[in-house]
């Protein structure tokens, strides 16, 4: 019995051919045609499988070692040091870290499946597509910037959990501002704001999702000022607000907090960073890396942010206003503190007047009338009743409540002269005197 040829779909097409070709049912012009080569290859194999058969058509590098592949000892070095440094790294990274830093050229997909074979990678199951509403992107830069917030184990266990802040521009996908803190809130993102407007000026809106930061969330509120500390702060600087409907609307920052989690975690251990402010001063050179990786370029070149003006009086605009109106005696109450004002005009001018209190992120009190400071002392602070606690802000709150750590007192030893001294429990009762009748 003949041995069994293993033949591939396109050595068993040429296979038909040639036969057709050798039985003269066909002309080597029209072989050439149907193989797409020339007629002088078709001669080639012709003569070829006249002589072999359909043997003469098997490739003879079929079950050899390819002559392309990677050096052993390579592969070797690339285990070795993923094993060593990049363990718990995805093979993206940690193929950019092979090459940019220990310069072995390798390939993602063979560093792939030598992390599989090694048990270091676990090749993921393809989900089910979930298919939404697909929005194009905006054409220009800052045309509309997407922000959020996560808490994470951003330093792993070298400091506590904390907040990252994420600015990403929806155009192009560049990052614009990094900004670490303890949890979300007016204060916090008042700071992140102004480190992205002050290095690359004003977007034409935010994109953000429905926290009580950016959005009034009470319904029918009648005593408040429809708009949030953010919003209002933003209206004076002519930036809009928009708020997602779903997580889905505003992806593209959800998918980046993803590959934050894994290459920004990395990228700070691999550096030893440990806390918040190591954390922000290393971010704007992750910024530039990251944005140089994955940004592309808007369909329209024009950038859409917009200079600061000089009446963007950023340290007054990114505080928390109030509006309060004087009492007779010229006083007010603003967070459990009541306010006495100090003027020389008379005080029937200031009667019932509406001020406006400012608070920036430090807690420095400013009261201002029709613009103008007014000076003031502290008249007396009220009993602090139960406050409302946002759920993202509940670990902040705890944190600042919380005593500090004990520490052991030196045990009070009295001075010579101390009457503690001075009493003996041996002094004789004749000495004592009489207790009164």
């Amino acid at each position: 019995m003949s041995d069994i040829l293993q033949m591939s779909t396109k050595e068993r097409s040429r296979a038909h051919v040639l036969r057709q070709l050798d039985e003269g049912r066909i002309k080597q012009r029209h072989a050439a045609k149907q193989l797409n080569l020339s007629v002088r290859q078709v001669k080639r194999l012709l003569k070829a499988y006249r002589r072999w058969g359909d043997e003469a058509l098997i490739s003879k590098q079929r079950g050899r070692p390819s002559n392309h592949q990677l050096d052993p000892q390579v592969k070797q070095q690339a285990l070795d040091l993923i094993q060593t440094h990049y363990a718990d790294f995805g093979p993206t990274l940690a193929r950019e870290k092979l090459t940019e830093v220990h310069h072995v050229a390798i390939g993602r997909e063979t560093v792939r499946g030598l992390m599989t074979q090694a048990d270091l990678w676990q090749p993921r199951r393809a989900h089910k597509p979930v298919i939404h509403q697909l929005r194009e992107r905006r054409a220009r830069l800052g045309e509309l910037v997407q922000i959020d917030g996560s808490p994470y184990a951003w330093f792993e266990d070298r400091a506590p959990a904390c907040t990252l802040l994420v600015f990403i521009d929806d155009a192009t996908g560049r990052l614009g501002e990094l900004f670490f803190t303890e949890a979300e809130s007016t204060f916090s993102y008042f700071e992140a704001t102004e480190h992205y407007v002050t290095h690359q000026g004003k977007p034409l809106a935010w994109y953000s999702d429905k926290l009580s930061v950016f959005r009034v969330n009470v319904p029918n509120d009648l005593t408040g000022t429809g708009t949030t500390q953010f919003g209002r702060a933003m209206r004076q600087l002519a930036i809009e607000v928009l708020c997602a409907n779903t997580p889905q609307a505003k992806g593209r920052v959800e998918r980046v907090m993803q590959t934050l989690q894994d290459r920004f975690v990395k990228e700070m251990r691999l550096r030893g960073i440990s806390g918040i402010a190591a954390g922000n001063a290393y971010a704007p050179e992750f910024i530039v890396d990251f944005n140089r990786r994955f940004a592309v370029l808007p369909r329209d070149p024009e950038d859409a942010h917009r200079p600061l003006l000089p009446q963007d009086d950023l340290a007054r605009i990114l505080t928390v206003q109030e509006l309060r109106v004087l009492s007779k005696n010229l006083t007010l109450q603003y967070n459990k503190v009541i306010y006495q004002i100090q003027t020389a005009r008379p005080t029937y001018a200031l009667r019932k007047a509406q001020v406006v209190v400012c608070e920036n992120r430090l807690g420095e009190i400013a009261i201002e009338y029709k613009g103008k400071p007014l000076q003031y002392t502290v008249y007396r602070e009220q009993v602090r009743q139960a406050e409302v606690v946002s759920s993202k802000q509940i670990a902040m709150t705890l944190e600042s409540l919380a005593p500090p750590p004990n520490k052991k007192r030196k045990p009070y030893v009295p001075p010579a002269d101390h009457p503690w001294r001075r009493f003996s429990l041996d002094k004789p009762k004749s000495a004592q005197p009489n207790p009164p009748r």
